[in-house]
């Protein structure tokens, strides 16, 4: 069955979307017992390392790593192998990168968390980026819209060995139905009613989205943007 979760906050991994180490503790201090974990980026890695990784997980919260990692199998097998050490709880690949780069890193992720006797992290495929619609994949030569391609890369992920995708909301009730009870739905695109949506293309509130199937919910700046972002996590947990 699709994990159970003891408390709705444990659903919502805030984004901390800050190139700033500092900052990104303090939030990760404050929101502990509020939210299930965190979301670490490109743009915070990139800045900070796994120095900055290890400080904000140090606050003893749960850390998604969202790197995306998008090249050769082997390539990919080696990053993997050297996030493993910081013991995240949940590493994205690209979907797009085909099925052996996808069946090589879920390997890799198994096989270096027994090795280091830590928790093997979920490993899961970025299917669409939440920023793109129909248009954008017509402009690139896709064939085929969001709803169908989005189900053909979550299926492609789940044969491959990956634990779950992410997928927009939109897309939450299609996946579902064409994968296992226990494939992993991460779902950014999230925004309470009444928020801007920014530049995500394709969103749904957090309780539509849980309804929908999601097993984790992404959300950043209406948490952190927010003038008391404890109220925000609470007020979202809630609403679950």
């Amino acid at each position: 069955m699709l994990q159970d979760f003891a408390q709705p906050s444990e659903r919502i991994f805030c984004a901390l979307d800050t190139t700033e180490t500092s900052r990104a503790v303090e939030l990760a201090k404050s929101l502990k017992g509020y939210v299930g974990g965190l979301k670490l980026g490109l743009e915070f890695y990139c800045a900070n390392g796994a120095d900055g990784f290890k400080a904000v997980a140090d606050t003893g919260m749960p850390i998604f790593l969202d790197l995306k990692f998008h090249d050769i199998p082997n390539t990919v097998a080696g990053a993997m192998r050297a996030v493993m050490p910081l013991a995240p709880k949940i590493l994205t690949i690209h979907t797009q990168g085909g099925q052996e780069m996808m069946r090589r890193a879920a390997e890799e992720a198994a096989g270096q968390a027994d090795k280091l006797d830590v928790e093997k992290p979920w490993v899961v495929g970025v299917t669409l980026l939440t920023s793109l619609d129909d248009k954008d994949l017509a402009g690139m030569s896709v064939e085929g819209t969001t709803e169908t391609v989005v189900p053909t890369l979550a299926r492609l992920a789940e044969r491959s060995g990956l634990d779950g995708v992410v997928c927009s909301p939109k897309e939450i009730e299609l996946v579902r139905s064409q994968t296992g009870p226990d494939f992993k739905l991460v779902v950014p695109g999230i925004r309470p009613a009444g928020s801007d949506a920014g530049d995500q293309k394709r969103v749904m509130t957090p309780a539509d989205a849980v309804s929908a199937g999601a097993s984790i919910l992404v959300i950043g700046r209406p948490i952190t943007q927010a003038s008391d972002p404890v109220e925000a996590a609470q007020a979202i947990a809630a609403s679950l």
